[in-house]
């Protein structure tokens, strides 16, 4: 997801990623470079300038209110129910979409409704509301990474939940410790190298435009209103709660799922895991923002898996019954498939992973001497790195050690292996906006299967704490650069970062033991990524034997289709590509129910059509849209699921 509006959240890394490979960015639109005295080629747009232009024209961070109480306050409550929202997206379809424009539309709106009723309140500056930005990103996205799908996939194996003394802190040190290490990166990336980052690009021309009151972006937060709360509507009437019963309210239901009744070699594919349509604005939304591309694949790759695979696999008795398809049969094919395309893509950014090593380092910009020590009281200083980075690293290490029995050597070196990972993490953000968690934390996966080897707790909690940093890290730095562009003082920014983990710690914890509080609650969900960290797990540690018969083939040749459609999508001319099949897509299909893919697919078809008649109107709507119907169909099912089990425990 998503990392809609931030990472570019499309599954072409993990299911768990940030990509929209069909989405324009602000950075596609940018205007072309002008030259300025002294020959200086600037285009403000991307932060293509040196250092001394930037703090001459564009620094404004000590006279425009930035780092206030209210921005803070803002993007935390925000970034809670942005962190609710993402955790159940990331258990229902396996994403997590960032919040950034989404928070800065949202809170935008807010603060100016809010002035209607107090006047005599000072409107938000925009770099209160990046402020607010980096806050609300910290607490929704950065600090629920792998509460969906490693500790997910751990309540799977072992029916238990992992204890909220462990999970609360464990979630609150990985996030922080992954805003820690990103400083050294931030100069180097952002001022020197110049990477683009394309989300922190769209989020900071989406500020400029609304504090520039332009016609478009005003349409942009009015229909991303109404789509949240159409959204929330769709959510509402969708199921069946505790509270219309306490309540006595009937209203008519929506149905969950529209059943289709198909018949092939005698097999009854209704039996099998949600074979229909599922009226869900959540998905269709997603669809939207993921892109025909990868849609189209989807809905191929779950059209063979239930038509032609599946029948197959119910006749020849190797699963006990046509609902077991997914989960003791296709999981695997698809898991393989995801496993080494996301390995292979990495490793063919083999370039990106070197420079970044040559890369840590703070900027040495030419400036003077007064210049460089204005700059240097703006940015991040290095000791902060190692006054927050050394207690959190020994905090980790004890942490896995009293939780899961984790050899503290062990411990050190998920920690370790960590900081180069969100190196990587972070240039690759900075360089294609696609953040590599999913192969991250595989990678990780397959050390611990040597270094561990048969320990599956091991295996899952080391990846997590890789996949965690990663995440924060890379999120840390995508907002750097929205307020780079807005001239934003970095350390009130970073500050701000802080402040939002707290935030989203305390909001996405509770919210998953209430949402989630059994293992067959979340198996309810059919959580595509938790299934996968499970079988990844369970196949490094219990061998291949474990695997039924048919479904090694599947996953070799899953594996084998990755590898190649991979090194394919990498060489193949760029005009070609939006027209490959995708990899994660087809693996994906073969992780979750053919009415999820049906709806993806509907979603996409939308916009695609949208695009075709109105390719103006499309690039500025179809993103604002979508992303309300994700994230308020996907808050109103939280906030409904919690509100189920707080009733449900308040009968006992």
């Amino acid at each position: 997801m998503a990392d809609a509006d931030r990472k570019s959240e499309t599954p072409e890394e993990n299911p768990i990623n940030r990509e929209v490979p069909e989405q324009t960015t602000a950075m596609e639109h940018a205007g072309e470079p002008h030259h300025v005295e002294g020959g200086e080629s600037v285009d403000e747009a991307t932060g293509n300038y040196s250092q001394e232009y930037w703090l001459k024209n564009v620094y404004q961070g000590d006279k425009v209110p930035q780092l206030t109480l209210r921005a803070v306050i803002m993007g935390g409550l925000l970034g809670s129910l942005m962190s609710i929202s993402n955790l159940y997206t990331s258990i229902k379809v396996g994403w997590a979409f960032g919040v950034a424009i989404t928070a800065c539309v949202l809170s935008y709106v807010i603060w100016n409704a809010i002035r209607i009723v107090f006047p005599k309140l000072s409107q938000m500056s925009i770099l209160e509301n990046n402020c607010m930005q980096s806050t609300a990103s910290a607490a929704g996205y950065s600090t629920g990474a792998t509460i969906g799908t490693a500790f997910g996939a751990y309540l799977l194996i072992t029916g238990n939940h992992v204890p909220w003394q462990i999970l609360l802190p464990w979630t609150l040190v990985t996030a922080l410790l992954g805003v820690f290490l990103a400083v050294p990166m931030k100069r180097q990336m952002i001022n020197e190298e110049k990477l683009a980052f394309p989300s922190g690009i769209a989020a900071a021309e989406t500020l400029k435009s609304l504090y520039g009151q332009s016609k478009e972006a005003i349409l942009q937060a009015r229909y991303l209103i109404i789509a949240l709360f159409t959204g929330m509507f769709v959510g509402l009437v969708k199921g069946e709660y505790e509270w219309q019963k306490v309540f006595n309210i009937h209203y008519p239901k929506m149905p969950d799922l529209i059943p289709f009744y198909t018949k092939i070699s005698g097999v009854d594919l209704s039996k099998m895991p949600a074979y229909g349509f599922e009226p869900s604005a959540l998905l269709i939304g997603a669809g939207m923002i993921v892109g025909m591309r990868v849609c189209a694949t989807m809905m191929v790759g779950s059209a063979l898996l239930y038509f032609v695979f599946g029948p197959w696999v119910v006749n020849i008795h190797e699963i006990p019954s046509p609902d077991k398809l997914i989960k003791g049969w296709a999981l695997w094919g698809g898991t393989g498939l995801m496993v080494t395309s996301g390995l292979t893509a990495f490793a063919l950014q083999w370039k990106t992973i070197a420079r970044s090593f040559g890369s840590v380092k703070p900027g040495a910009s030419a400036v003077d001497a007064s210049e460089e020590e204005r700059i240097a009281s703006i940015e991040v200083p290095l000791k902060w790195l190692v006054i927050g980075a050394v207690p959190l690293t020994i905090a980790m290490v004890i942490l896995e050690y009293i939780a899961f029995s984790i050899n503290p050597v062990l411990g050190l070196i998920s920690v370790v292996v960590s900081g180069f990972l969100a190196l990587v993490a972070c240039r690759s953000t900075g360089e294609t906006d696609i953040t590599p968690i999913g192969p991250m934390g595989k990678l990780t996966q397959l050390t611990y299967a040597f270094l561990a080897p048969s320990n599956i707790t091991t295996n899952l909690m080391a990846a997590s704490v890789t996949s965690n940093i990663a995440s924060s890290s890379a999120d840390l730095l995508t907002d750097l650069k929205s307020g780079y562009l807005l001239g934003a003082n970095a350390r009130r920014q970073f500050i701000a970062q802080f402040f939002g983990v707290f935030f989203g710690t305390v909001a996405v914890v509770p919210a998953w033991f209430l949402m989630i509080p059994t293992r067959e609650a979340l198996d309810k969900y059919n959580p595509p990524s938790s299934n996968m960290w499970k079988a990844v797990a369970e196949a490094l540690s219990k061998g291949i034997d474990y695997i039924p018969e048919t479904a090694r083939y599947a996953l070799v040749i899953g594996g084998i289709l990755g590898i190649v459609m991979a090194l394919i999508d990498h060489f193949a001319p760029k005009k070609w590509k939006p027209y490959m099949p995708s990899a994660m897509g087809l693996g994906l299909a073969w992780i979750m129910p053919f009415a999820n893919a049906f709806s993806f697919f509907i979603g996409a078809t939308i916009a695609l059509v949208w695009t075709k008649l109105n390719k103006k109107t499309a690039e500025l709507y179809v993103i604002p849209i979508a992303s309300g119907a994700v994230a308020g169909e996907s808050l109103i099912c939280a906030l409904l699921a919690i509100t189920d089990a707080v009733l449900a425990l308040s009968k006992h």
